[in-house]
């Protein structure tokens, strides 16, 4: 949904899912996010909704400011939402024209009053108003009010919790538009991984993808969905951030946390695995260090102090204490497997146990069937070093395979050793 500026990473034919490794995180992260399909169908839901809120008669008719997008949707990180693999959340911003004095719950009062009458499921959340689709799309709407500040779009959003006391209201500071554009100009597109990735995405979803040797020639209409190795790396940390936490209740880390930890992590080049391994690293000695202090992790706006975005988790130590130790455990395992220490027919336990049953099995399923038609048709590809690669006897993950690698330990949804 974004234009990001342009990192070549170098021209020619050279496959990034050439490692086996590198090709079964991308089918799971292609199997864990928003369908192209889908991400048409999230695009004209929004201004459908946007029109629907301005429309004559509508409480805020002539006072939405501006209607953007936020979070997972603004940087095309989007995944399945947490316990499924078929459902998905997409976040909104409607920048309204209200007065200061307004308190937290009249601005949600309003904005829930705007959207009624819209043909879906509704709901009121503590922040924003959730719009419940047919087919398990969500779109979480969120009012904000700009500050008269001279930084574009710093804000405030209302925090009001049903059901209580409403001295406990507030207005919390937020600019996730400036925080988007940060995260763009530190993920530039990184046009052979895109391309490669792209091509796998819109296969999956049993669509064509439109496009030459040179991601520039990619027409409108076949969009770039992912474009960076970051946020394909940002997407598996997040899906392993689902998985730890399907039954738990309560909060969870945060989407937008691991998104500034990535965009920091950021260095274009690098394979998948390496870029998951340093995102895990990032966060986790983040907290390490936090934690050696007796302080909780605090995360904010790179571009505004003020909008902190671990406002609401890390509750304790013991929270933010086991989310690192998962996210070693993470790095600690592929760090095995890059190494040569792990077979691949012993991978496909420990892939399940950190990014959920239904995902991995897809994605094994389709890298066996890649590297059977690899075998079959003996086809020539490039090596990392350009060396012409012919696939003697590829091997193919079979489903006998019972060997825990590196000495994964089963985990609980939280991530707890038994």
């Amino acid at each position: 949904m974004n234009e990001h500026a342009r990192f070549s990473g170098g021209r020619g034919p050279i496959d990034p899912f050439l490692d086996p490794l590198d090709a079964i995180l991308a089918d799971i992260a292609i199997n864990c996010q928003l369908p192209p399909g889908l991400f048409a169908k999230a695009t004209a839901r929004y201004e459908a909704v946007r029109t629907y809120i301005e429309r004559p008669g509508s409480p805020l008719a002539g006072k939405v400011i501006c209607f953007y997008p936020q979070g997972s949707m603004a940087i095309d990180a989007t995944i399945s939402t947490r316990g499924t693999d078929n459902e998905y959340d997409l976040d909104i911003v409607a920048e309204l024209d209200i007065p200061e004095w307004m308190p937290p719950n009249e601005a949600l009062d309003l904005l829930e009053e705007a959207l009624r009458g819209y043909p879906v499921e509704m709901v009121r959340q503590t922040r924003c108003i959730t719009l419940r689709y047919a087919d398990r799309m969500h779109l979480d709407i969120t009012p904000s009010r700009r500050l008269a500040t001279p930084k574009d779009r710093e804000s405030v959003i209302f925090h009001a919790k049903k059901g209580e006391p409403t001295h406990k209201h507030r207005s919390v500071a937020m600019n996730a538009w400036a925080f988007a554009e940060w995260y763009r100009r530190q993920t530039p597109t990184e046009e052979r991984f895109a391309l490669a990735l792209n091509k796998r995405l819109y296969a999956a979803d049993g669509m064509d993808f439109a496009a030459d040797a040179d991601v520039h020639e990619v027409p409108e209409q076949t969009p770039l969905i992912i474009k960076s190795v970051t946020t394909v790396g940002l997407q598996l940390i997040k899906r392993l951030r689902n998985v730890l936490y399907t039954n738990a209740s309560g909060r969870i880390p945060p989407s937008v946390m691991l998104s500034c930890h990535a965009g920091h992590a950021a260095s274009p080049g690098m394979s998948l695995s390496a870029m998951v391994i340093r995102q895990a690293r990032w966060t986790a000695r983040a907290i390490d260090a936090a934690a050696s202090r007796g302080h909780l992790l605090d995360v904010r706006n790179p571009e505004w102090h003020e909008d902190r975005f671990t406002d609401r988790w890390p509750e304790n130590q013991a929270q933010q204490t086991e989310f690192a130790r998962s996210l070693h455990d993470l790095a600690n395992g592929l760090e095995a497997i890059k190494n040569g220490d792990v077979q691949l027919e012993d991978l496909q336990n420990w892939l399940r146990d950190y990014f959920g049953e239904r995902v991995v099995t897809r994605s094994l399923d389709t890298f066996n069937e890649r590297t059977g038609r690899a075998i079959r048709s003996r086809s020539q590809r490039y090596t990392p070093s350009g060396g012409l690669f012919v696939p003697a006897a590829p091997a193919i993950i079979g489903a006998a395979s019972t060997i825990s690698p590196v000495a994964a330990r089963s985990h609980t949804n939280m991530g707890e050793r038994r």
